[in-house]
């Protein structure tokens, strides 16, 4: 069950904007690139039912400002 609305979690390990966040199939938000003093290919994982971030693998270049589809 999802709750409607704003509420806080926990952090990500890397603080960022202008990334790109997707809503996978299974609910999950993926979280990609973006600046943070530089440029990121990093990427996390969120998991709305558990509350946590998890690192994934990094890409293979650094992005922000970018779309997925």
């Amino acid at each position: 069950m999802y709750l409607l609305g704003w509420f806080f979690t926990g952090n990500m390990s890397n603080a960022r904007y202008q990334h790109t966040s997707s809503v996978l199939l299974n609910g999950k938000v993926l979280v990609t690139g973006g600046y943070n003093g530089g440029v990121l290919n990093s990427a996390e994982l969120y998991d709305p039912l558990i509350g946590t971030w998890t690192i994934t693998g990094n890409m293979n270049n650094i992005r922000y400002d970018h779309t997925a589809s």
